[in-house]
């Protein structure tokens, strides 16, 4: 059997098992509630399993006892009776199985039966796509990791807790809270106001930063992702759409070194800079930083080399510079559509994930020269409504086109939490030192 063509091959079941489920749920109706934890009709391989199945769901949705006569009307009204093996058969099955003790044992063996009998079903379904030149490999792969990814959730059981068995390890959360001085449960974002705030980026949060251009989203994105990788040395991954991986680097160089990075693009440099260089490209070079630069970077393509960051190299958190660069699969369809299509798929990843996922966003013209509101997200309702948290920068102009600054040139600036799901909202204030293009806490405890 083992050598046999695939083609020939019997597929995986257990008709004793699913007998026996049944016979415990005819024979105990209360076993119902943990036959339904682990299995649906389709998960049994015979047909008539299914049909007698679906009927017990029926009775039990309408709160009707489950037993053989009921269960038999119950096909019969459905002109299923014969389908289902007649009643005799379905009489039988109450003697298959001596008591319902074991029902939960019966039905995950039915439901192993039912993820392999998938997984081959969807194998066949990857091949085919694989063959097919008319579909885009990225596409192809998706699918794939997707199909898998649902047949591992079936094997979820959900189920409950008691307060008696929640509680203590609620108090041992409590505890390891007052113990540490750290004001994050998440991951450090490196501005003290900002941590304390939100307790840092918490895992599953779809986490949007959104500036009108040239105000400083990628600077502080990048502040953040040095102070994450590089002060806490947190595996961070960086999506650029918008920067090479050269610029970026010059970036990060500037602003750890603390050089102009217009010397550093010049060229023109002291010994005692470049010996700055040499010092912050150690740091740097140590830093758990995952940069991948890619101009018209599709979701799929995103999502792919996110869930092979996290796979190689167990990256904590991802920025994604920014929203509106992201290319829909579907590009026929309108814009706001391919722009809420993206959004719920980085919020979809975020929980598969189980990571935060920061996205810089634009925001609309119209608030040049005042403070922006969630409304301002541009081109989606929908990002707005996705995001856990959602943050603005704002400048203050000191007269014509100049910014506000303080005495040693770097430029005042809100940080503006407008919505967190889970948390208080507020304004806070930080500093963006252009010469080096990073952004700076300006609380006093900032670490």
């Amino acid at each position: 059997m083992a050598n046999a063509p695939l083609k020939d091959r019997i597929p995986p079941h257990n008709l004793d098992a699913e007998k026996a489920t049944l016979g415990a749920i005819l024979i105990n109706p209360d076993a119902m509630d943990t036959v339904l934890l682990y299995l649906r009709p389709d998960d049994f391989y015979k047909n008539s399993h299914k049909i007698i199945f679906k009927a017990i769901i029926a009775l039990s949705e309408n709160n009707e006892n489950i037993d053989i006569l009921t269960v038999v009307q119950q096909l019969r009204n459905d002109g299923k009776l014969e389908e289902a093996g007649g009643a005799p058969y379905i009489s039988s099955l109450s003697s298959e199985v001596p008591s319902s003790a074991n029902v939960e044992y019966y039905s995950k063996i039915v439901q192993g039966n039912s993820i392999r009998r998938g997984l081959i079903k969807i194998s066949g379904e990857i091949i085919s796509g694989a063959f097919d030149d008319t579909t885009g490999t990225a596409y192809v792969l998706e699918e794939a990791e997707k199909k898998i990814f649902e047949i591992t959730e079936k094997q979820s059981t959900g189920g409950y807790k008691s307060i008696k068995e929640l509680l203590p390890d609620a108090i041992n959360a409590i505890q390891k809270l007052m113990e540490s001085d750290d004001v994050c449960t998440g991951i450090p974002s490196g501005f003290h106001d900002l941590d304390k705030l939100t307790n840092g980026f918490q895992r599953s949060e779809f986490i949007v930063l959104g500036a009108r251009p040239s105000i400083g989203k990628t600077a502080l994105a990048l502040s953040m992702a040095n102070n994450i990788a590089i002060r806490h040395k947190i595996p961070t991954g960086f999506f650029s759409l918008e920067m090479s991986e050269q610029a970026i680097m010059q970036r990060l160089i500037s602003s750890e070194a603390r050089i102009r990075s217009d010397a550093i693009r010049s060229g023109f440099l002291s010994e005692l800079q470049i010996s700055q260089i040499h010092q912050a490209a150690g740091e740097v070079y140590e830093a758990p930083l995952y940069i991948s630069s890619t101009s018209d970077l599709k979701i799929l393509d995103l999502r792919a080399q996110a869930r092979k960051m996290i796979r190689q190299n167990g990256v904590k958190i991802i920025f994604v510079d920014y929203l509106t660069l992201v290319q829909a699969e579907n590009r026929t369809i309108p814009r706001h559509e391919q722009i809420a299509e993206i959004s719920r798929s980085l919020k979809a990843l975020a929980r598969e994930l189980d990571i935060p996922v920061v996205v810089l966003s634009q925001v609309k013209r119209e608030t040049e020269g005042k403070k922006p509101t969630l409304a301002d997200l541009r081109e989606s309702g929908s990002i707005e409504q996705d995001a856990d948290l959602v943050m603005f920068l704002h400048r203050e102009r000191s007269g014509g086109d100049e910014y506000k600054t303080d005495g040693t040139g770097a430029i005042e600036t809100e940080l503006i939490v407008a919505k967190q799901r889970n948390g208080p909202i507020g304004d806070l204030k930080i500093v963006f030192i252009p010469k080096y293009t990073r952004f700076e806490s300006k609380s006093e405890d900032d670490v």
